[in-house]
């Protein structure tokens, strides 16, 4: 199964112009963060619960080249058979993280257009 993604054309070019300028590459991970949040907000929602452990280890990132929500911990190690299913042990796949950017990959974008424009006219990019 492939790994959903949202990618946005220019975000190479976005991204080495942020790396030129003095803390443009700190900004664009906080968006990155953010539009993640949104992710991993609604992936909470979504999981399946019975003790909430899997549910607290939902989390958000910003990287350099994109935003990244995780799930599970070495003490949480069932996150990828809940997530994805293992057919020997009767578990289903419940996908809640690719459920979850479905569900708010409108959201996602939209955050992405306004900060990325924001950040364009603070560090003077064209």
């Amino acid at each position: 199964m492939t790994q959903p993604r949202i990618e946005v054309e220019g975000a190479k070019q976005l991204a080495r112009a942020f790396r030129q300028v003095e803390g443009g590459l700190a900004d664009l991970k906080a968006v990155h963060k953010d539009a993640a949040e949104i992710v991993a907000t609604q992936a909470r929602f979504e999981v399946p619960v019975r003790s909430g452990l899997l549910k607290s280890t939902i989390r958000s990132a910003g990287q350099a080249r994109g935003g990244v929500v995780r799930a599970g911990f070495a003490r949480v190690p069932y996150a990828g058979p809940i997530h994805f299913g293992w057919p020997r042990r009767n578990i289903s796949p419940q996908p809640f993280l690719y459920d979850a950017l479905d569900e708010r990959t409108g959201e996602v974008l939209g955050k992405y257009k306004d900060n990325v424009d924001r950040l364009i006219r603070k560090h003077g990019l064209k």
